[in-house]
């Protein structure tokens, strides 16, 4: 059980690392706010592509990191 849970912490460790750093900066400055604000007001989406998956990778992988880590605590 312990080793499984460690398994899943490296794993999601390693996929939430990776998911950052490959992740676009978002250091447009206030024109990129109004157009992002924009964006999101007129329904286009970057659902798609490559960072949507980015976006989707870091929100799976740091809420089983997450969880993971407190089971593990609990468990050790």
């Amino acid at each position: 059980m312990k080793e499984a849970l460690l398994v899943v912490l490296i794993i999601s460790s390693l996929v939430l690392v990776a998911a950052i750093l490959l992740s676009p900066g978002k250091t447009a400055g206030m024109s990129g706010a109004i157009a992002g604000g924009a964006e999101t007001l007129f329904g286009k989406k970057k659902a798609k592509g490559f960072e949507g998956v980015l976006e989707k990778a870091t929100k799976i992988s740091g809420v089983l990191f997450m969880l993971s880590a407190f089971v593990y605590s609990i468990v050790s």
